[in-house]
């Protein structure tokens, strides 16, 4: 995350200025890092709702400004707006005042980045999540906590045996390939990016026993959906797809046996709203969410969706593995479930075929692009 540039480009959608809250109006739900992928399906959930929102974002990930210009659109004043970076504290406590809950995703997101940078890494992802609990722990009655930490921080999960499987790996324990990884698991911090977002996970977690923080925090497995510019750092599900449909390369490295369980961003939302709801009871807890077992996939069982779904053949390239990449990973999600009653309801086959044809049906190429895919439409 670059620090910011408040000055727009000539070609950048209009935002409109911050707006306080005021005695006429709610108070808005503030969400850190609202103009990404997970935030704008938050925002616009919240929104159509009648909820009103405050984008809290520096603008500074490739996209998100015609994700912000596609909210700013459909829901109009209702969105509001804080073009800022978490590192600054006096912006950060300022949107804090204002809102009623309090969704936390902004964030360095690439393990490469954190690598060649980790001392941006740790100042986006630590130090701005500091000056979060630090501006909620100043208000009497502070607005409730969702963070979303990762399921890196449970390190490279190399103690645990794997075999081969037709075309993916499996535990050999069978626990462990019932029912996926739990909240038990010893953490392992692996990677700038690793390191950065545990430091965060784990002040969140220290605030709301310290200081009676109502906060919740979410290990999440792979999140995909639309709004998603999918990169190979983050995003991984929406990024072969673009590949597929721009007839690009899509490099695997390792040998594509890796498993991931991958959850549909409508059903992250559903969980995400229903921590709000139920956060009474589960503030000071922390949950793996991601697909679960049952939407488990490896790489090489993803891309033959793929192939299946875009008819034609794929050119794909094999490389070396990466330093603290998990073969295996698949989320427990049975903690959460029990406390909310919340399932995935999205199967991989059915949000798969939803993105493919997201992304086809917005996708125009070339300059284009990066406005197709933030569900804005190209003026003629």
């Amino acid at each position: 995350m670059a620090q910011r540039d408040t000055t727009l480009q000539e070609d950048t959608p209009r935002i409109p200025p911050p707006t306080r809250a005021t005695a006429s109006r709610q108070r808005p739900v503030l969400i850190t890092g609202g103009a990404g992928f997970i935030g704008t399906n938050v925002a616009h959930r919240l929104l159509s709702a009648g909820q009103d929102v405050l984008i809290f974002d520096n603008l500074s990930r490739p996209g998100v400004e015609h994700n912000l210009h596609w909210l700013c659109m459909r829901h109009g004043s209702h969105v509001r707006v804080c073009v800022a970076d978490m590192r600054e504290a006096a912006a950060i406590r300022e949107a804090v005042q204002q809102a009623s809950q309090v969704f936390h995703f902004a964030a360095q997101v690439a393990v490469t980045s954190s690598v060649l940078d980790p001392k941006e890494d740790f100042e986006v992802n630590a130090l701005g999540t500091l000056h979060l609990l630090e501006a909620l722990r100043q208000l009497k009655q502070p607005p409730p906590l969702v963070f979303t930490s990762t399921n890196k921080v449970y390190g490279n999960l190399q103690d645990g045996t794997l075999c081969k499987q037709g075309t993916r790996y499996e535990p050999t324990d069978r626990a462990l390939r019932l029912a996926g990884i739990n909240e038990d698991c010893p953490l392992a911090f692996y990677s700038p990016y690793g390191c950065s977002k545990g430091a965060a996970d784990q002040y969140v977690m220290d605030y709301a026993r310290i200081y009676g923080l109502p906060a919740v925090v979410f290990r999440m497995s792979c999140i995909y959906g639309p709004h998603q510019c999918g990169t190979e750092d983050q995003g991984w599900v929406a990024h072969f797809l673009m590949c597929a449909l721009t007839r690009k390369p899509i490099t695997l490295y390792g040998n594509g046996l890796q498993v991931r369980d991958i959850l549909f961003v409508d059903d992250l939302v559903n969980a995400l709203l229903l921590a709000q709801t139920y956060m009474p009871t589960l503030a000071g807890q922390v949950f793996n969410i991601g697909g679960g077992i049952a939407n488990s996939t490896s790489l090489l069982e993803m891309l033959a969706l793929l192939a299946e779904l875009h008819a034609q053949k794929l050119v794909i390239r094999f490389t070396a593995w990466r330093p603290g990449d998990q073969k295996y990973y698949a989320s427990d999600i049975r903690q959460f479930s029990a406390a909310t009653g919340w399932v995935p309801q999205v199967s991989v086959r059915q949000g798969v075929e939803a993105l493919y044809i997201w992304l086809r049906e917005n996708h125009d190429g070339g300059t284009g692009e990066r406005l197709a895919m933030a569900g804005v439409e190209r003026a003629s």
